[in-house]
């Protein structure tokens, strides 16, 4: 890691804590506590406002922040292949939003790092994506964020056909497929349906508030415990 790298990646790991031990970013840095001790003096230094003291902790003092836009090259490429993934297989609006993020940051990126943004050799086809799962996903983002129940007719991989009425809580996206974690009011329980298996989808209006129980925060903590 270039040094200057490494002073960028102490204050993000400083923003991350309330207080850093000298020996916690060394580790996370997998650098001696030696150079930390080093780097936060010349953070300091140079003005980044850094309290604490070896053998004690480090913190950031409140309301700092960085330039906008310090970007590693591994970080440029992280945010092209993940805006080239929500373009290929999330519904046209994420798609489009993704395409608009990427333009501004290229916009005030210096030129080295335009170049790198432009250039990433990493691509995410989605040539092979049903229209209608795009169509169901952006409709279901809607109803997760406004808390609307969804009606959806379903085959299951075995074959059985039902009618549900479903909480969404989540969607997950697999790969090759996106799909839905909700509350199921058929099953009185928790129920993952893949995008691609339901028939028909519609959101009659009817909006749900977060019971205990039945949030997507119990359901991780179901998955959770099983793997335990």
């Amino acid at each position: 890691m270039r040094r200057a790298d490494r002073l960028f990646q102490i204050i993000q790991l400083l923003r991350r804590r309330s207080v850093a031990t000298a020996a916690w970013l060394a580790q996370e840095l997998e650098v001696s506590e030696r150079t930390v001790y080093r780097d936060i003096r010349d953070l300091t230094l140079s003005g980044v406002p850094i309290e604490g003291e070896a053998g004690v902790g480090y913190m950031l003092r409140r309301g700092f922040d960085l330039p906008p836009l310090m970007f590693t090259d591994a970080e440029i490429e992280a945010m092209v292949l993940g805006a080239r993934v929500v373009k290929s297989w999330s519904d046209p609006a994420l798609a489009k939003a993704a395409e608009e993020a990427l333009a501004r940051v290229e916009a005030v990126l210096p030129d080295r790092l335009r170049a790198r943004l432009t250039a990433t050799p990493l691509f995410a086809p989605g040539f092979h994506v049903p229209v209608a799962l795009l169509g169901a996903l952006a409709t279901l983002r809607t109803a997760i964020d406004e808390r609307r129940k969804a009606c959806l007719a379903y085959t299951s991989a075995t074959g059985e056909e039902t009618e549900r009425t479903v909480r969404p809580l989540a969607l997950f996206f697999w790969g090759t497929t996106w799909s839905l974690t909700a509350w199921c009011e058929l099953r009185d329980d928790f129920r993952s349906f893949r995008l691609d298996r339901m028939r028909s989808l519609t959101i009659p209006g009817e909006r749900f508030t977060d019971e205990r129980g039945r949030t997507i925060d119990d359901f991780f903590a179901r998955m959770a415990r099983r793997e335990d």
